[in-house]
């Protein structure tokens, strides 16, 4: 159950949220959705796949373990990557939208039932008025999400005319005993991309796409890594 309200700087002056990650908060998930206007961070330390959600859109997701709610970059210490994807880093809160002078406004919501909400932790406003550094760190988080959704359709409306969308089967082997084979996820083929011809290299990197087809593709050597904390947490 949740119970979310919009965010409101007087209603809720005296509310703390205690920050963090954990298994509890649902960060025990072994790949998440991330965005456009992450891919730069994300690519440095998660691979990134393409699939298909339920209605058949395409979205991007980051690779965090290979069992079921299994994330490699969660301990009992917390998220132990650099980056936190933009899903993990908002906490309680979300987007909502409200309407004014006829037209639709994001705003934050928080969710009231979240555990991590209550009189204990970071605050969310200034004494005198103001956003807390805390809560300029969820916004932030929220805007990669809200601006980076707007973003995804026309990104991979490119690369579908493109023909850079490919399938891909992953094959791991963390030793000789135990494999795991995903299926089901696309990239960016890394052939047909180097063989573009200039008219669409250049609408690509005109629009700011290049670069991010670029990135999800070489994305996919931080599988490596992944195995490595695979292995380590086994051994541990």
């Amino acid at each position: 159950m949740t119970s979310t309200m919009i965010l409101d700087p007087i209603t809720h002056a005296a509310l703390r949220v205690a920050p963090g990650n954990g298994a509890a908060f649902g960060d025990a998930v072994n790949q998440t959705l991330i965005f456009p206007t992450e891919i730069d961070a994300i690519q440095r330390e998660y691979p990134i796949l393409i699939q298909r959600d339920g209605q058949g859109a395409w979205q991007l997701t980051a690779l965090l373990g290979f069992d079921r709610d299994e994330n490699l970059f969660l301990d009992a210490s917390g998220w132990t990557a650099r980056y936190v994807p933009a899903v993990h880093r908002r906490g309680p809160f979300l987007i909502g939208m409200q309407q004014r002078d006829g037209e639709d406004h994001p705003v934050i919501h928080v969710d009231l039932d979240d555990p991590r909400v209550g009189a204990a932790g970071e605050a969310l406003f200034l004494p005198h008025g103001g956003n807390a550094p805390y809560l300029d760190h969820v916004a932030d988080a929220l805007r990669t999400i809200h601006e980076g959704h707007g973003l995804s359709a026309p990104m991979f409306a490119a690369f579908e005319q493109a023909g850079l969308l490919a399938p891909i089967a992953l094959e791991i082997a963390i030793d000789d005993a135990q494999r795991y084979d995903i299926a089901g996820r696309f990239t960016i083929d890394a052939d047909r991309l180097e063989a573009l011809d200039g008219p669409t290299l250049q609408a690509l990197h005109q629009a700011g796409l290049l670069q991010l087809a670029y990135a999800i593709r070489s994305s996919l050597a931080n599988i490596e890594d992944l195995i490595l904390r695979k292995r380590a947490r086994q051994a541990a």
